[in-house]
């Protein structure tokens, strides 16, 4: 999130994970000196800021469980981290907040403590896609925050707003775009097959995976900027040098809200809906507090409370939630999402890399 909520911090610093380092939160002592704690690692920087004083302080108020708050180094370097420290029987944190990518990488090595879903009995408010499992069945993680990129635009240069992704096709969009750089956070292959190849399913083969990019590399000629500074893209959807591309529909949002001229708008294929996962280290302790951590995180009010404050989507049914239809608005849409393919992201990386940089980022 760029401008998250007057909190300057890259989105995908955000994804990939954030600061290194931690943070005690502060706690009564009489909670300090019970066994009663949890280790929760969250992205850093304003969003475990925003965790520590919405989140975590009234997690404690309520359960008697004192949190520490661990700031996630980037990339997969925290994963790394879990994995090392879990080969020696220790946990960097109890309970994470990790990419999908991630998950699967967990996955492979029974790295995450399977859940005990009776435990958990708040997961019957979750949203079925917001459930991570293993391949024979056992939920690995539970759906922690979610966040959508959408088509926006500049409502000076584009006095209609677009209803498809296909307008990014079109022959008045040359050289107006601005899309993200890379095939593993742009999900553009994904955006590709859902609006002109039937749906995500045409990615399954290799044959599919070059037809959806021959399709992207039309759009070539219409692309000004492919950005992996977000802020960059940012400044010129707003002054609408660039006037059109995919961005995070909360931070668009804001940026309409404090009046410039730009739109966000889910287009009638869905925005893209990416998501982070709850999960708690094979080599925890505390396995009964974190059930009771990702349970209260489970609760509708508990995630409304994340919309409003954090401007993360809900992984709660809409019916559940007491948001009013503009704060739900403001951070979700009703249309179904186009769902990242994050098992090709694991599977298939390499392909994916070298075919991208020889047709799209060549």
């Amino acid at each position: 999130m760029s401008n998250l909520f007057n909190g300057k911090i890259s989105r995908r610093t955000v994804l990939g994970a954030g600061l290194a380092g931690a943070s005690m939160l502060a706690m009564p002592a009489v909670l300090r000196a019970q066994d009663k704690s949890l280790k929760v690692g969250v992205y850093g920087g304003y969003f475990k800021d925003s965790f520590d004083k919405n989140i975590f302080a009234e997690f404690t108020k309520a359960t008697g469980i004192a949190v520490e708050s661990v700031a996630e180094p980037t990339g997969e370097a925290w994963l790394v981290q879990l994995e090392q420290a879990a080969r020696a029987g220790a946990a960097p944190a109890d309970v994470s907040m990790m990419s999908q990518v991630a998950m699967l990488k967990g996955q492979s090595t029974d790295l995450w403590a399977p859940l005990d879903m009776a435990k958990i009995p708040n997961s019957k408010n979750l949203i079925e896609r917001f459930v991570n499992k293993y391949p024979d069945g056992r939920v690995a993680g539970i759906g922690a925050v979610s966040w959508y990129i959408t088509l926006v635009s500049n409502t000076d240069v584009f006095k209609e707003a677009p209803t498809s992704w296909a307008d990014m096709w079109a022959e008045d969009k040359a050289d107006k775009l601005g899309l993200l750089a890379l095939v593993s956070n742009s999900f553009l292959l994904e955006v590709t097959a859902k609006t002109f190849m039937g749906g995500t399913n045409a990615l399954d083969t290799d044959e599919g995976i070059v037809k959806a990019l021959e399709k992207l590399a039309e759009l070539k000629p219409n692309v000004r900027l492919w950005y992996r500074d977000e802020a960059q893209f940012e400044q010129a959807l707003k002054s609408g040098e660039i006037p059109m591309g995919q961005y995070y529909h909360d931070v668009t949002g804001l940026a309409a809200a404090d009046g410039n001229p730009v739109r966000s708008t889910f287009p009638k294929e869905g925005g893209i809906q990416d998501s982070g996962c709850w999960a708690i280290s094979r080599a925890s302790k505390k396995t009964e507090e974190a059930h009771t951590f990702i349970n209260y995180m489970c609760q509708p009010e508990v995630q409304a409370v994340l919309s409003r404050k954090v401007g993360t989507s809900p992984t709660v049914q809409r019916s559940l939630l007491d948001l009013t239809d503009e704060e739900f608005a403001a951070v979700s849409s009703e249309i179904e999402p186009i769902i990242p393919r994050y098992d090709l992201y694991q599977t298939k990386s390499d392909f994916l890399n070298q075919k991208w940089t020889e047709m799209i980022a060549g």
